[in-house]
This record gives structure tokens, sequence and C-alpha cells, in this order.
């Protein structure tokens, strides 16, 4: 196995045992992070359906001349203002296997700022 695969292989595996024990529900959603090289999506996720309440994206957001940590920050209060216009307050934080630093702590950081709790 080369590495990438051997590296992907490793995060599914994460996920997989993270995803067994954290669920979202309509009062509290799962919040899901998935990061890529270049951009970052967040999705607000009600398990007990099945269906993405609430998604945003580095693309949705206007100042793409800073760098991804800033993005990833900015995002994030994006991600809190659409919540609150659902009445979301509370959700369960779902990493998707990365480590809580850089950019995921970034996002993280600006949905507390703007008023989420988890």
């Amino acid at each position: 196995m080369n590495k990438e695969k051997e590296k992907k292989y490793k995060l599914d595996r994460k996920k997989k045992k993270i995803r067994a024990k954290i669920s979202g529900t309509k009062d509290c959603p799962r919040l899901s992070v998935f990061r890529s090289s270049k951009e970052m999506y967040l999705q607000l996720i009600d398990d007990s359906e099945g269906k993405t309440l609430i998604s945003a994206y580095t693309k949705e957001l206007k100042e793409s001349k800073s760098d991804k940590t800033q993005l990833a920050l900015a995002l994030g209060g994006l991600m809190a203002e659409k919540a609150k216009k659902k009445k979301i307050e509370k959700i369960v934080f779902d990493r998707g296997g990365y480590k809580y630093h850089g950019r995921v702590k970034a996002a993280a950081e600006g949905m507390r700022k703007g008023g989420l709790k988890f």
C-alpha cells in the first residue's frame, strides 16, 4: 500500500470509530467537518432523519485572499449565523478524524464566537 492510500485508510477507520459514538438530532445536530488541501466544508446534520440541515464552504466567503486559517475562522462565524437563523444553539462537534489543530480549531473557535455551544 502506498503512503496516500494508507493515510486515507487510517482516516476512514478513525471516522468510523467516531461515528459509532457521535450522532446528532434535530435539536442538537452533528457538525461534520471536511477539509481538503484547498477548501473546507461544514455541515449540520440530523442523523435521526439522515438530512443535512445547514452547510457552508469556503467559496461562499468573499474574502478569498486571506490564508486558510483565517478563512476557516470566518467560515465558522458564517455557519454560526446560519444556525442562529434556524434557531440552533447547541451542536455535537464531529471533527471527522482530523486533529483539533489549525483550520479545524479555527472553525470551531469561529462557531463559538458566533454563539454556538458544543
